[in-house]
């Protein structure tokens, strides 16, 4: 893990935050509502990135374009960034950082979570932009090839 100054003055004065690599994966993702009852959707196909989380107003599922929940709320048109890990515990600000990068640059953000690492959603026609900004503030960006590359 390397650490550089705080250039958006997230970390307080004469803190330290760290700089974590970040890897764009391939194919467009959906961010999706289902009501709270709602069964818990099957993943389908082999996307980059499945994530189902429920809490007592809503069933959000984040999928490949196209294999979305029947019935649900959808907002197309989502690509991912994800963050190298797996990250400890006991790191601090990595989400602040990178969040914080983005919203200087205007872009607005969907972040998961797992247990070893973060998942930062971007608007695809803001993907450019974001891996500019990203790798303009320290951030090392990488893309993962599409599959038959």
């Amino acid at each position: 893990m390397a650490l550089s100054g705080d250039p958006g003055g997230f970390a307080g004065a004469g803190a330290e935050r760290a700089v974590v690599a970040l890897r764009v994966l391939a194919g467009r993702l959906s961010v999706c509502r289902l009501p709270a009852e709602a069964p818990w959707p099957n993943r389908v196909g082999s996307s980059s990135l499945f994530s189902v989380t429920r809490t007592a107003h809503e069933l959000s599922v984040v999928c490949a374009a196209g294999e979305e929940p029947a019935g649900a709320v959808v907002e197309p048109g989502w690509r991912s960034l994800e963050v190298a890990g797996p990250l400890d515990f006991g790191m601090v600000g990595v989400m602040a950082g990178i969040t914080g990068c983005l919203a200087r640059a205007g872009v607005s953000v969907f972040v998961i979570s797992t247990y070893d690492t973060d998942y930062v959603l971007v608007r695809e026609q803001d993907l450019d932009a974001a891996v500019m900004w990203l790798a303009g503030d320290g951030y090392p960006v990488s893309q993962t090839p599409a599959p038959g590359d």
